[in-house]
Formats: structure tokens, sequence, C-alpha cells
């Protein structure tokens, strides 16, 4: 106990600076030292100990750490630790100011109440208004049940100050912990995504009431994990050992990012070299004489960017295509370029959506776009028709020619079909337009194309009784010597130089800095309507509506889920019995009322849009 006859008279100044040191502590220490110890048993580190760990040294100015929920339900009054369970402020990275939140698992398992959502709100208020990045750190189980409704109120508040803030300041989320429920709609709206390995977990429905409602057995890890949302969802931008690395990458990408998308991204100029050196000069054995053998794309990439240091995203999902920061010069610019290495570099779903969404964050914050291009065309297959290839490909094409920041293309080798038009060409606005003198650009690849353009000799040749073969490699040498280079291109202006790869760092130096004041206008409107993702398969899924926001399923939870199955079995068993009647009787308007109706398909949760300030 406190000695009262040493502690100062609270009414005086010096207790009250004593009193305030004292919660000043117990603001600090709001979590127990039994939950603290085992949070660093999992190998995490607690929420001040990130945010100090993420700012600079003596940098972080706390919001709110006085704030204690207002909640009287299930006896709550009698717990009411100072900060809610989340901390929330401003500081400095690399000395420039950034706005912070971190919710503290050892404080009600950071689970998100009323006042703990409003320090949260508060925070992305000030962000907006002073234009700075926010980033959030999360690990919390989900709302607090005992708040009630309150707290679902809270995520919508948050939700809709992540699509304001939008395309306005950067929006950087680090997974530390589960991020359950309702809680993964705010990450997903934002820029980035940072999870760290067995420790970070993302899923709206958890692994137990899966179980339960459809039979299927899943862990965590293979559910939500880091790994799962890196290489399968592409939710995740990157997977770190350890939440020391993720944190490290989180002030990597800072360093490329702009405070917002009324400045420009911080740069360290340094005038170029022009002069063609020894390792530029690797560029120009870089492709292979054969057009069917790979080769590394980062090679390239590396080549030209300053040091060839490049920071990429998303390096585990869609690895046919590569997207990621580097510098030219000192300045920021982001780079996106097909990897031949997989799947040939061909464009799918999923590299098209990576890529767009990669180059409308540049857009946003004014970094340059440089694209590489070695693309034989869109992945064949029912399986991407069915799942929407055409319209989620279209997301790139509107991602470059929306796009107002400097535009630089270099075509390495193959620019074949559409995908030759999607991959940043002329004609969706680029600004500065370069090929090797391998570039094939074409309509299509030789042997496809010789078996339509010279259909009628190949004919002639088998009903002559010639070697077929023989005229088909005579005929794709015809084609390849007069359609497949860059030449025609460039003939009519769609590639603006053809260059010997070694000299392509020079010109794009060059480009850079002529593009550099760049202004482009376009046609004034609300927002675009961008190509979105409709359902899977076009249908209602059975348990689309039902979520499980926070912890393990009550009893009560889970017999509510089981009712909903069992009526939704019982009007499905009904209809096949009613469409059985009528297959076997005959056809009458009373008696067809089998067909069973579908919602129509909505869009999913990754919309990405930018927004900006009026002026």
């Amino acid at each position: 106990m406190t000695d009262l006859s040493t502690s100062p008279d609270p009414h005086t100044t010096a207790g009250k600076l004593a009193d305030l040191r004292r919660r000043i502590d117990e603001a600090v220490h709001s979590g127990s030292a039994a939950a603290v110890e085992k949070q660093h048993a999992k190998g995490k580190l607690t929420a001040r100990e990130r945010v100090l760990e993420l700012l600079d040294e003596d940098s972080f100015v706390e919001f709110d750490e006085f704030a204690r929920h207002r909640s009287t339900n299930f006896g709550q009054q009698k717990n009411r630790p100072y900060g809610d369970g989340v901390v929330t402020g401003y500081g400095t990275v690399d000395g420039r100011q950034v706005a912070v939140f971190a919710q503290d698992f050892t404080v009600f398992g950071g689970s998100l109440g009323e006042v703990f959502g409003e320090k949260i709100v508060k925070v992305m208020d000030f962000a907006l208004k002073t234009g700075c990045p926010v980033i959030g750190i999360n690990d919390s189980g989900g709302a607090r049940i005992q708040e009630g409704v309150v707290s679902l109120g809270l995520y919508g508040e948050i939700f809709r100050r992540n699509v304001h803030a939008s395309g306005v300041i950067p929006q950087i989320s680090l997974i530390m912990g589960p991020c359950a429920g309702g809680a993964v709609y705010s990450p997903a709206i934002t820029d980035f995504v940072v999870m760290a390995d067995q420790t970070s977990h993302m899923f709206i429905t958890g692994p137990d009431v899966i179980k339960t409602v459809t039979g299927e057995d899943v862990g965590m890890e293979e559910l939500g994990g880091a790994r799962t949302h890196n290489t399968k969802s592409g939710n995740a931008h990157y997977l770190a050992s350890d939440e020391k690395e993720a944190i490290e990458y989180v002030k990597s990408l800072l360093s490329y990012l702009p405070s917002n998308n009324l400045s420009d991204p911080p740069a360290y100029p340094e005038q170029a070299d022009l002069e063609v050196s020894e390792l530029d000069l690797e560029l120009d054995t870089i492709v292979p004489d054969s057009a069917n053998q790979p080769y590394d794309m980062h090679k390239v990439i590396e080549h030209v960017l300053d040091d060839g240091e490049f920071l990429e995203t998303q390096p585990l999902y869609a690895g046919n295509i590569i997207t990621g920061f580097g510098r030219v010069e000192g300045h920021a610019v982001g780079v996106v370029g097909n990897q031949p290495m997989d799947l040939a570099g061909c464009l799918d779903i999923a590299a098209s959506e990576k890529a767009a969404r990669f180059v409308r964050t540049c857009d946003s914050f004014n970094i340059p776009v440089l694209t590489f291009v070695d693309v034989p065309g869109f992945l064949p297959g029912t399986g991407q028709e069915w799942d929407g290839i055409i319209r989620r490909g279209a997301k790139l094409i509107y991602a470059y020619a929306e796009a107002t920041v400097p535009l630089i293309t270099v075509i390495t080798r193959k620019a074949f079909g559409g995908a030759y038009d999607v991959m940043g060409s002329k004609h969706l606005g680029a600004d500065l337009n370069l090929a090797w003198p391998t570039a094939q650009i074409a309509v299509m690849g030789a042997q496809g194309a010789a078996n339509i353009v010279y259909r009628r000799e190949l004919a002639e040749a088998a009903a002559a009784g010639n070697d077929v073969e023989a005229r088909r490699a005579e005929l794709v040498a015809e084609y390849e010597d007069t359609l497949l280079n860059p030449y025609l291109a460039a003939e009519r202006g769609y590639v603006d130089a053809v260059i010997p790869p070694s000299e392509t760092r020079k010109h794009i130096v060059r480009g850079l800095r002529a593009l550099r004041g760049k202004r482009e206008v376009l046609p004034p409107k609300k927002h675009g309507n961008i190509p979105c993702r409709p359902r899977k398969d076009g249908k209602d899924s059975t348990m689309s509506e039902i979520h499980v926001l926070h912890g393990q399923p009550t009893p009560e939870e889970l017999a509510t889920v089981l009712a909903v199955v069992q009526t939704r079995a019982a009007a499905a068993q009904a209809a096949r019995e009613a469409a059985a009647r009528v297959a076997s009787g005959p056809a009458s308007p009373w008696t067809d009322r089998s067909r069973t109706m579908r919602s129509a398909p909505h869009p999913g949760p990754n919309v990405w849009r930018t927004s900006g300030w009026a002026h």
C-alpha cells in the first residue's frame, strides 16, 4: 500500500503531478503481467512495443491514453483499464510524420468496443486532416460482444474513413495476431497489408464455425494464416518471418510513398552516369535466342534501378507478374513486369488484379510507373474464362488508362494480342514506349499465326504430297521476318524508339527527367466504375450472411446457424421434390413452381478506388 504519510497532498501541485505519473504508469501497463508474459511467449510484442519499434526514438505522442470504456453491461464497470485496449497517436518514421494505432491483445483480447473504436476514428481523422500516412497494427479477437451493436457501429465508422482516405493518404495494415470477422475489412481497404509468419491470421468465419456448418476441418494457419494470404488469396503484400521484419518492411515501404496525394514521394537526387557500363552491357545478352526459353525479369529490373535495389510487393502471389518499388536518380518509381519464369509471363486473373491494384496505388500517390513487357497473351482455359478473366483482366486496362503519372514501357520480347495493349501500351496513354530489337509485337506468335495465315498454303502442300512440316517451318520463318519484330510498331509511332538493351537505363533516366513536369487532366466525373468482381460462380452462398465477429461460437450462435442450415436444406429438398413431380407429370403453370431464385451477384470486398481533396 501507498504510505500516506509520505505521499504528497493530492490538493497541491506536487500531489497532482504524482497522481498524473501514477495514472500514466497505469495506462502504460494496462495489460496484466500475466497477459504480457503470454504475449511474449507466443513470440509477439505488446502494442506499445510495436509502436516504439516502428517510430523514431522519443517521437511518439499519444492520444487518449486515459480514455476508458463506459459500458456497465455484464459487470464491465468493475474493469475499466486506461486506453481501452488500443494505443493511438502520431510520431515520425525517418523524420516523417505518421499516425498510428495499435490494438492491445493484453487488454480485453484487443476486442473493439465503443471507446476503442472512437480512438481509432480520431487518429484516422487526424491523419486525414494533417495529410500523413496512417499505420494500423491489428491484433484483435473482433467486436466486444458485451457492448453490443455499438461495436458494429464503430466498425462501420472505421470502414468509412478507410474509404475516404483511400488514394488521399497511404494506409498500411500490420497484421500481428488475429484479425477476425468484420475487423478484416479495414485492412482489406488499406493500400498494403503486411503479415508475420505463424502469428498472423485473418478470416471472416473461424475454423470451428466452418466445421460445424460445412463439416470442413481446417486449421487457423491453413484457413487464414500469413502464408495463405500471401500465396492464395492475395490479401497480403508481404510475408515477414517475425514482427520486427514486418515493421522493417513497412519502414522501407514508407520511404517510397509520399505523405499524401498532394505531395511527391521522398527523393534523394543523385545524377546518373549515362555512359554505358559493363553492368549495362549484360542486358544485351539476357534475352535467349530461343523465344521459348525463359529468363528472369528481376535481373532486367535491377539493372535499371539505382544500386539494383528493388522492394517487391506480393512476391509470393501471382508470380507471373512482378510489382514493386525502386528509385531512378533517387526518385521513387513503381515497377510492373511480366515474369517469363512463371507461366511464360502470361496474364491471368490473379496477375491482372495484382498489377491493376499496384498501378492504381502508384497513380494515387504520384509515383511514375515503369513497365517491362514480355507477355505471350492471356492464360487460356475454362477456369480463367468462367472465373471472369474478361471482367477482371479489364481492371488492368482501366488502371493504365486512368493513370496520370509518368508511364514508361519497355518491351523486351513478346507482346502478343490483347496483352500487348493491356501492358502499358501507347494506346492506353503511356508517355514513352521503348522496345529492344528482340521485341516481337504482333497479334499472335508465329506458330499459331502460321496455321491461320498460311492455311491454304499448308493444305496445298499436303494435297501435293510435299513435306508439310518443312513448308510450315518456311512459312513460320517468313511470318517472323515480316511481322514478328518491333519495327512495324515503330513505323506507326506505337513505339517511340528501338534501343539496345544496354541503353535502357539511360533512356529511362532521360524520359523521367522530361516527364517530371507532366500534367494531364481527365474528364471531370464523380468517380469511375471499375469492373468489379462478381461472385465466383454467380451463385448465392448458403451461409454468405453469417459471420462470427469474436471468439468461439456460443451454443446459441451455433443453434441459430444450424436452424438456418436446416431451413434451407428443407426448402431445397421441397424444391427437388416439386421438380420431380413436374418432371413426372404433365406440364402445368400451377405445378411449375420449382424454380429457385438467386440473388444478383454483389461486388467483392476488394473493390479499390481513389479519392482526393477537392481544390
